[in-house]
């Protein structure tokens, strides 16, 4: 199941999402990233370490993600029997998308209401995270990103929203592996303190474009389920 609707491969999608959503991650997570390059000891602190550990507190933090998406995909299999819930799950995934969109360009904060659900287990896990501070081996960084991605993030509560409207785990977290690979760009720009392209990320007009794409995908989705313009839609 496309829970896009449309014919474009949604895994390709979820890894464009991933890429605009850049300038929010650096947002939000640069300065963990940051603070995690720094806690390393200045003797161990030469590129080759630094860049196996950035790599391994993303291959974590994505890990995290794809556990998340087939755990709510596997939720959206449950809804999906109910008749008519697979077009309701398809909506919600869209209005997700713009609300995203909205969060990204910093047009609309709404989505830190829906963060807000997940800050219960993160009072939980973020003791966890401290105790393998600091990070000096890349199994080390791979526990800490794993902890680190179930940090709350309206961005990838949104993407969630699209997992779940997939209904079936594999996609599910098929999705959320593709959406982390195209944050990691962005993040690993951070962590090895490129400056200027990180300025550029998070310039408003960057920004602005890319949640203008993200909104016209997902009101394109949204056209796609109408019965007029949905391909069963004569039927």
């Amino acid at each position: 199941m496309d829970p896009t609707g449309l014919d474009l491969p949604p895994l390709a999608a979820a890894f464009v999402f991933g890429l605009l959503g850049g300038a929010h991650c650096i947002g939000m997570c640069g300065g963990i990233m940051s603070a995690l390059t720094f806690a390393v000891p200045p003797s161990m602190r030469h590129p080759a370490r630094l860049s196996g550990l950035l790599l391994g507190y993303n291959l974590g933090r994505i890990a995290s993600y794809m556990v998340a998406g087939g755990l709510v995909a596997g939720l959206g299999t449950l809804i999906g029997i109910a008749p008519g819930a697979r077009l309701a799950l398809q909506v919600l995934a869209a209005v997700m998308l713009i609300l995203m969109a909205l969060y990204i360009a910093d047009w609309w904060k709404g989505l830190l209401r829906v963060e807000a659900l997940g800050r219960r287990l993160w009072r939980y896990l973020e003791p966890v995270g401290r105790r393998l501070m600091p990070v000096v081996k890349i199994p080390q960084a791979i526990a800490l990103g794993a902890v680190w991605g179930w940090l709350p993030c309206g961005l990838v509560y949104s993407m969630l929203a699209w997992s779940l409207a997939s209904a079936e785990p594999g996609r599910g977290a098929a999705l959320m592996g593709a959406f982390g690979l195209g944050t990691l760009p962005a993040l690993l720009v951070t962590g090895l303190a490129a400056r200027q392209l990180g300025a550029l990320i998070r310039h408003p007009a960057t920004r602005s474009l890319a949640a203008l794409a993200i909104i016209g995908f997902a009101l394109w989705q949204l056209w796609a389920l109408l019965p007029a313009g949905a391909p069963h839609g004569g039927h």
